[in-house]
């Protein structure tokens, strides 16, 4: 049993939740989202989009089937299994309901010795749908989560804004990383900007070697097949020098195909002459509607990002590949005649929905279109 000592979450407009607190014993602020999911916060919490992040799972019974080991590693990759990282990314949980005792067949440790393990606090015993109802009602919002020896000087600690830093910097790989694979036909670039580990997983079981380059890498250099954009954190704009290199790959090797991923479609979209700005309120579900344009076809879409594709300055060529069906901002762009094309939402989506993993096999055929020439 947790002992159960006050916590605090007070968000930008003065608004307060008194919980409990499990986790780490520290105070920390962040920018305050949310997630609907009802499974699925091991991967959530070392998701790399969350960096900076204090998490609010909508979902009210967490930690139930507690945490699964971490040196369990993929076969093939030797990456985490369970996991989207190697370490938890979030700056902050808050939950509604805790469950003190966790049962599963791969549990090893609960939730709230793992948050210890890596230094993150959490809340429970709050009202998670009322913060995420203020949330969508006035937009986003910064918040500090405060533990109860800190009550006194809670006033004078800061609300810190993690946009304004550089963020992609912070979590992505220092060196390059290969993934061989032995029966490989194709050999791809993955530019990480916080990628998620499921996204290697789902390029390496489609026969393909993954290299795996830093942020800031010049790609263009290499020998590929194709290079994946990954999904990370923050303003893209602050992504200049991954932006010119986007660009000087499509000019120097306009057949080798890019496929880009929530970060990755705002990154390609500025290399095609767009920009982005801050949402209001965010995209932050696992069950965002996303229309196929110039088709029928619409998908839910797991989603959690803050700046959006202004398409207005898209270059010659380019349209919009996908809309959001609840606002009607851009979620996808696509070259008319070249094989690049990126989404905002994550067709890995682990967890959430998995309606647009196909689009990994359109990224495949495009690559064996440029191989057969």
């Amino acid at each position: 049993m947790l002992k159960s000592t006050p916590a605090r979450l007070i968000l930008e407009d003065g608004t307060q939740f008194d919980g409990f607190s499990f986790g780490a014993d520290r105070s920390v602020s962040g920018e305050v989202v949310f997630s609907t999911a009802m499974t699925g916060y091991p991967e959530s919490l070392t998701d790399p989009s969350y960096s900076g992040q204090i998490l609010v799972l909508t979902y009210p019974l967490i930690g139930n089937y507690g945490v699964p080991d971490t040196s369990v590693l993929d076969e093939a990759t030797g990456l985490p299994k369970f996991f989207e990282s190697d370490r938890i990314h979030i700056k902050g949980l808050v939950i509604s309901d805790y469950s003190f005792q966790h049962s599963h067949w791969n549990a090893i440790k609960s939730l709230s010795d793992w948050l210890k393990e890596n230094e993150v606090p959490g809340i429970f015993g709050v009202d998670t749908r009322e913060i995420t109802k203020i949330i969508r009602e006035r937009g986003v919002m910064l918040g500090k989560l405060v533990q109860e020896t800190d009550y006194a000087s809670a006033d004078a600690m800061p609300f810190h804004n993690p946009n304004a830093e550089n963020l992609v910097a912070a979590v992505s790989c220092k060196d390059t990383i290969t993934y061989t694979n032995p029966e490989a036909k194709r050999r791809i670039v993955l530019v990480d900007c916080g990628c998620k580990y499921n996204i290697i997983r789902c390029l390496y079981t489609r026969n393909a070697t993954v290299v795996r380059v830093p942020w800031d890498y010049d790609f263009s250099t290499l020998d590929y097949d194709g290079v994946m954009l990954s999904n990370g954190p923050g303003d893209p704009a602050l992504c200049g020098v991954t932006i010119e290199n986007i660009k000087r790959a499509m000019t120097q090797k306009p057949n080798r195909p890019i496929f880009g991923i929530c970060l990755g479609n705002q990154l390609l979209s500025w290399a095609a002459g767009a920009t982005t700005y801050k949402l209001k309120y965010g995209h932050r579900s696992h069950n965002q509607p996303a229309l196929e344009v110039g088709t029928d076809r619409a998908v839910i879409t797991s989603q959690n990002h803050g700046y959006a594709v202004d398409p207005t300055g898209l270059g010659e060529g380019w349209e919009p590949y996908f809309v959001n069906l609840n606002d009607n901002t851009i979620e996808g762009i696509r070259h008319r005649t070249l094989p690049f094309f990126s989404v905002q939402f994550h067709p890995e989506a682990t967890s959430g929905p998995v309606d647009t993993e196909y689009l990994f096999d359109r990224f495949i055929e495009l690559i064996d279109q440029y191989k057969n020439k």
